[in-house]
């Protein structure tokens, strides 16, 4: 049966990088995972194994580390943005650069009298501690001529300890949940956002202050919020950040829903009244939509916040 090559790309996956910056006796610390992916005239290294358009993995792997310190690295998206630029316009068989960076934060250590702490006293400019918190993520895309950048974050838990109900759902004979008038709500959020902006490099966002303001704009809608569902809950928090960031056309959430079940405390002669919770792992609900800005067109993958 005759065949044709499809979609196709190459590059390095998962280069860690860490960038400090050394401020006088002020550190600052950049901890990125990047891969890049590199697709174009490429048929003949398929069909024949001719290696005459292809760059090398490896250079690709270096790339990233000489433009860490040739370029610096301001945000995950504008290091992003130097390197698709650089792989498209450097190397003409590449037609399309795809980058991907996953970035881990870290906040100062502080001491108070000598002793090491995390909080309060004084701050060491040089000592850090990686925040157990979410990671930042981000996918720049480039054709020589326009741009698209997601970005966004995952495992981002968190948790109502009440203003949530669920009730007045479907039941059938399998079905054996309580409603539920004051229950726990938590997930650990999965989002992907993505920036109306295309090519014009004099009007590119701020790419920290963008990510900061969603990040807040989620959050405070996810504790505003009285809840009577999860997806009600996902659509306020797109709603929020589309309402406050003119930059951002579209976002997408993958919300699995932790379960916490009130344990039955009757056995032993105990009321519980909301107190104490089984927290269940697995199975759990996942609740997964985009919400888009009126009259935009979606465009992130559905499969994109598993990456």
């Amino acid at each position: 049966m005759p065949t044709i090559l499809g979609q196709n790309q190459y590059g390095k996956a998962e280069n860690r990088v860490v960038k400090i910056t050394r401020d006088g006796d002020t550190h600052h610390i950049k901890d990125l995972n990047v891969s890049v992916a590199l697709s174009g005239d490429m048929d003949d290294v398929h069909y024949s194994g001719s290696n005459a358009n292809v760059l090398p993995t490896d250079t690709t792997k270096n790339t990233v580390f000489a433009f860490a310190k040739e370029h610096g690295i301001e945000s995950a998206e504008q290091f992003g943005i130097h390197l698709a630029r650089h792989f498209v316009s450097s190397q003409e068989p590449i037609h399309r650069a795809r980058i991907r960076i996953e970035e881990y934060a870290w906040e100062r250590i502080a001491t108070s009298e000598g002793n090491s702490k995390f909080i309060g006293a004084d701050e060491v400019k040089h000592s850090f501690a990686r925040k157990g918190m979410e990671t930042r993520v981000s996918q720049i895309t480039y054709d020589g001529e326009s741009w698209e950048v997601i970005s966004g974050l995952k495992d981002l838990t968190v948790m109502n300890s009440t203003n949530s109900e669920f009730w007045g759902y479907v039941k059938d004979k399998y079905t054996t949940l309580k409603e539920a008038y004051d229950r726990i709500l938590a997930t650990d959020v999965s989002a992907r956002w993505r920036y109306n902006w295309t090519s014009d490099e004099q009007h590119m966002p701020n790419w920290e202050k963008s990510y900061e303001q969603a990040r807040k704009h989620m959050l405070h809608a996810f504790a505003e919020t009285y809840s009577l569902s999860l997806q009600q809950t996902l659509y306020q928090m797109g709603s929020r950040i589309i309402n406050s960031r003119s930059e951002i056309d579209e976002i997408r959430f993958s919300l699995p829903n932790n379960h916490h079940f009130l344990v039955d405390l009757e056995p032993f002669g105990l009321k519980n009244d909301n107190e104490v919770y089984f927290a269940a792992d697995r199975p759990y609900g996942l609740i997964e939509a985009t919400v888009l800005r009126d009259g935009v067109e979606p465009k992130i993958p559905v499969d994109m916040t598993n990456l």
